[in-house]
Formats: C-alpha cells, sequence, structure tokens
C-alpha cells in the first residue's frame, strides 16, 4: 500500500487508523498549498484531487477516510476499530456518519467559508454567508454530544472506534482555526485528553 498524504484532518484520520493498527507504508507528500492535488499527476490518481488517497498493491486507488478506513479495518482486524459483530458495527457506522454530518461537515465549511476564505478561493465553490451558522451548528451538536458521553470513555461507548478518530481529529483541527472545544463541556475535554494520550494521536 502507498498513502498519499498532505496536511490537514482528512490525512490525519488514515494515518491516525494505520497507526492503530501497527501499519507502516510509504507515504507521498502532495503540497495542497502549492495546488499540487489540482495537477496532472495527482489527479490521474484521484480525478476528484482530494486527500487523502490510499493505492493498492494492486493499483487500485481508495478514496474518502471512512472508505479507507474501513478497508484497512477488514483487511487487518486486529484491533477492531469498527466492530466484530453486526452490532457492533453499525453502531460505529451510526456514530461514524452523525460526526461527519453534524461535526465534520459544518466544521469544516465554516472554517473555509471565513477564516480559511483566501486559502480555499477558486479551488471550492464558498458562501461566506452561511460560515457564522455553520459554526453554530458545529458548536450546538458538540454541546449535545457532551451530554451524551456523561459516564462513558467513548463516543461509541467503552469501544475506541472509528468514530473517536475522525471526531478527535476534527476537533483539533477546530482547536487550531477558531473553533476550540468550549471548557465547559467537560465530558468532550475529558475524552479529547483520553485520546490524546494514543500515541496513534501523533500519526
Amino acid at each position: 500500500m502507498k498513502l498519499y498524504d498532505s496536511v490537514g484532518p482528512n490525512p490525519h484520520v488514515v494515518r491516525m487508523v494505520l497507526a492503530e493498527k501497527g501499519i507502516e507504508v510509504p507515504k507521498q507528500r502532495i503540497n495542497l498549498r502549492d495546488r499540487e492535488n489540482r495537477q496532472g499527476d495527482y489527479l490521474a490518481i484521484n480525478p476528484m484531487g482530494e486527500l487523502p488517497a490510499l493505492e493498492l498493491d494492486d493499483g487500485t486507488v481508495l478514496t474518502q477516510i471512512t472508505a479507507i478506513a474501513e478497508y484497512i479495518d477488514e483487511t487487518h482486524p486486529s484491533p477492531p476499530l469498527i466492530g466484530t459483530t453486526a452490532v457492533e458495527r453499525a453502531q460505529t457506522r451510526k456514530w461514524v456518519r452523525w460526526v461527519d454530518l453534524n461535526v465534520l461537515e459544518p466544521l469544516t465549511a465554516g472554517y473555509r467559508y471565513s477564516d480559511g476564505l483566501e486559502f480555499f478561493r477558486d479551488r471550492v465553490i464558498l458562501i461566506p454567508e452561511a460560515a457564522d451558522g455553520l459554526k453554530s451548528i458545529t458548536r450546538h451538536w458538540l454541546g449535545w454530544l457532551d451530554g451524551q458521553m456523561a459516564g462513558q470513555p467513548f463516543v461509541a461507548g467503552e469501544r475506541f472506534t472509528l468514530a473517536d478518530i475522525t471526531l478527535f481529529c476534527f476537533t483539533r483541527f477546530g482547536s487550531k482555526v477558531g473553533q476550540p472545544l468550549d471548557p465547559a463541556w467537560t465530558n468532550l475535554a475529558a475524552w479529547y485528553a483520553r485520546v490524546a494520550e494514543r500515541p496513534s494521536a501523533r500519526a
């Protein structure tokens, strides 16, 4: 396998999954700031121009962080990050989807439409007037999640899963772009500190 890597929370998710599994793969750094991901060589690998991408030994290229993580989890099942039973897998996928819709998407778009406006100009469709509302959506649902996590160590309960990895990477990113966790969210603060202590968090 080969990982096409870059800065940002999406590649961090895949690096963290690989680290949890103890898997070392060659990495090729793609320079987002210089638009290397929007040029011919990389577009031949991933026509969407998004990162990361995982190239398999047979030349197959996987994109989208959840799809990549599921592939890694299926081919390297220990330790399990999705689940070992149908119920566990369904619960994990529910929470991964919840994080995608309620944290990842509004947090990222809120950044792109405000602090990241100049960087993303001419790269994606931008709606600056939506930035404040999107940030409010993120805050609302993180506050809700803080209440849900009372008395449990991880997003899906007792198990550390892909939902924790995705939430951690994006809340870490949020803390760097003006959307930090509210200190009043003590359950999330304890969860964040718990995940940050894992060696994979530094991947």
